[in-house]
Order: C-alpha cells, then structure tokens, then sequence
C-alpha cells in the first residue's frame, strides 16, 4: 500500500441534477452513491485513508453507513478540497468526485503507477469533435478533456490552494503555482455523473433495492389552556390546546418519527431539540416539511402512512378527510396513501381520562427508482 490517502468530493448540492434526490444519495442496491464509490475504492487495498466531503447536512446521516473519515465541505469545490487537505498526512493524495462513478481499477492503478513522477498525475481524453474558441477554429489535438482522479504530491497542492484564486482542478492550481503536471491517457467509461439522462451511460451501477423500509412513531402530550390546538396539521375546536415546546401537533411528531425510523435517520428530538429557541411555537406543519425534504434529498420515495390517533377528546371525526389532504401535501403523496384512524382507551389512562392524547404512527418508504 502507497503513502497514499483518497479524497471524494461529495458536499454539492446536485443543482443540475433535475431530481429532488441528490445524486451523491442514489441507491446501488441499498447503498447511496458516495459509500459505493468509496466501497469500490477501499477494495481496492492502495489507501492508506479515505476521507469524503460531505455538505452539513448530509455529514450526520453519512456517518450512519460507513467508517471513513468525514469532512464538512465548504461553499465550492476547492474549499471542500481544502478541509479535507487538513486531515491528510500522506505524502501523496488522490482527489476524485462522487459523481465520477465508475472508475476502473485497471485506470486506477495506471494513475497510481505515476506516483512521484510529477506533482500532479493528470488523465484527459483527446477531442474528436471540431473546437472553436471566440470564433476561431483551433487545433483539436491541442486541446484535452480533463478527468479525475488526480495524483498529486500533498505539500505541492496544499501550497497551491493556499490562495483565493478559484481553479476547476487540482493541476491547473499546481502549474499555477509553478509546480509539475503528466498528463496520462484517461478512461472513457470514467463517465461523470452531472444530469439525470447522464445515468443510462453508467454502466457500472446497479438499480437500487426493491425493499419497503417501515418505520413506528409514538407521540403523547398533554392538555394546556393557553394554546389553540393543532392536530394531523388541522386546527382542532377546542378552548385547550397541548402542552410543547412546538405547537404541539402530537400526530405530526409521531409521523415524523415513523419517517426518520424508516429512514435510519434517527429521531425528531435530535433534528429538532426541544431545548432549542428556534424550535419554540413553531408550526409542526414546517417541521414535517423540512423531514420529508431530507427523505426525498437522501434517496428515498414515500410509499405511505398511516396514523391512529388516540383521544377521549376532542372527537376528531370530522377533521380526518381535511387532515388526510393536509398532510399527502406536505408528504407529495396521493391522499389515498395517507391513512387516519381515531379511537378512544374506553376511558383507561391519562388519555381516557381526556388529559392528553397519543399517536401511534407507521410510515413505509422505498428507495427512489432511478433507473425508470
């Protein structure tokens, strides 16, 4: 094994990517993107590391799937390049993007082959096409498409970022700051993963588990004077309202948690703690919005939900169609797939007593069908 340590650049937001799933966050089976790439490299036995760049608010769920070395990134590529350069101790690196999926381990070992030749070891493809640059047509043999992954000495292009100018690659900073570049021949399959249509020419990825994901919610709260009453996202008749630190909507909480669960994203009171003045009074309407944002970001579809409210009161037949509509919104679901159930505890119990009430939850979700 080479001095050697793996950078993968996954902190972008995936704005061209046409999906509301980031595409670090597909599934290849039931893996996400970013550890596939990483699996795939880490296999391969040449790293002595591997870190990958995560956004801030992928960086805690990342953490669920794999043990490499995490790194918040920055605004751009170079800055996420450049926090992740401080946890390198190698004497080389090799920087890629997630979103070059399907590098070869034959490319690989070609590049690393290279290793203390240069500064920065740099594969390109030649252009076949006809180049015009502001109107001139110019020598197509001249010019290079340039991939990843570099090869690069680590001091030489730790010194090379060491400046606000902005550059698209590891070597163009290099020979910018006087250092050494070899170019080497690169891979056409090493295709890279920009837009949706680019994925039908990503051999190498299979489609993602047809697996239903279950997760189980379970909420209570208490009856207080002093707030209106909100429930399944309805506000409810009544002259009490529950005692919360939100608005107290127990049907949403428990929802909330039964989609974390199915997730593996844990639970609302580590998304949302309630120690938290952010949190205080807030809707529960926009906290189910920002949950089944990240439900859909990290790979995942909403299969449906179903949900048993437990009250002696208030009596909430009526409200159960317009709650129904209020949250297949909120979850971009049809309405059909967003179930409501009332029942009583015979008068047992807090609940029966008409102190509070409680929500049971259970949510099913699936990973997102990519390849139709």
């Amino acid at each position: 094994m080479a001095d050697l340590t793996l950078i993968l650049l996954a902190a972008g937001s995936s704005s061209r990517f046409e999906l509301d799933v980031k595409k670090q966050w597909i599934r290849i089976n039931h893996a996400p993107l970013w550890q596939e790439v990483a699996d795939r490299c880490s296999d391969t036995k040449h790293f002595s590391k591997i870190i990958i760049t995560s956004s801030k608010d992928d960086i805690s769920f990342m953490k669920h799937y794999a043990n490499y070395t995490f790194v918040e990134g920055g605004n751009t590529r170079q800055a996420s390049l450049k926090n992740a350069l401080l946890h390198v101790q190698s004497k080389y690196v090799l920087v890629s993007d997630i979103a070059r999926s399907c590098i070869s381990e034959d490319f690989l070992q070609r590049i690393i082959a290279k290793i203390g030749s240069s500064d920065c070891i740099v594969p390109y493809l030649n252009v076949t096409d006809t180049i015009v640059y502001e109107d001139k047509t110019i020598d197509r043999d001249k010019v290079k498409r340039i991939q990843t992954p570099q090869l690069s000495l680590t001091k030489a292009l730790k010194d090379a970022l060491n400046t606000k100018e902005e550059f698209t690659d590891e070597s163009s900073a290099i020979v910018a700051n006087g250092g050494s570049r070899e170019f080497i021949k690169g891979e056409e399959n090493a295709l890279k993963l920009t837009h949706l249509k680019d994925l039908k020419d990503l051999a190498c990825l299979s489609k993602p588990s047809s697996d239903i994901l279950s997760g189980t919610g379970f909420d209570v709260h208490a009856f207080g004077d002093d707030k209106e009453m909100y429930l399944g996202g309805v506000k409810i008749e009544a002259d009490y309202g529950f005692i919360a630190h939100s608005d107290g909507d127990v049907a949403i909480h428990a929802l909330i948690d039964a989609l974390l669960g199915a997730g593996g994203m844990g639970d609302i009171g580590m998304m949302f703690p309630d120690n938290d003045d952010a949190y205080k009074g807030i809707d529960s309407k926009e906290l189910l919005s920002r949950v089944v944002t990240k439900i859909y970001h990290f790979g995942f579809s909403i299969v449906n939900i179903d949900l048993t409210i437990a009250a002696q009161k208030p009596r909430i037949g009526k409200y159960k169609l317009q709650m129904r509509e209020t949250l297949s919104k909120l979850l971009h679901v049809d309405s059909a797939r967003v179930n409501i159930k009332a029942t009583t505890t015979e008068k047992l119990g807090f609940i029966g007593r008409g102190e509070g009430v409680g929500v049971i939850a259970n949510a099913n979700l699936k990973y997102y069908d990519w390849t139709k």
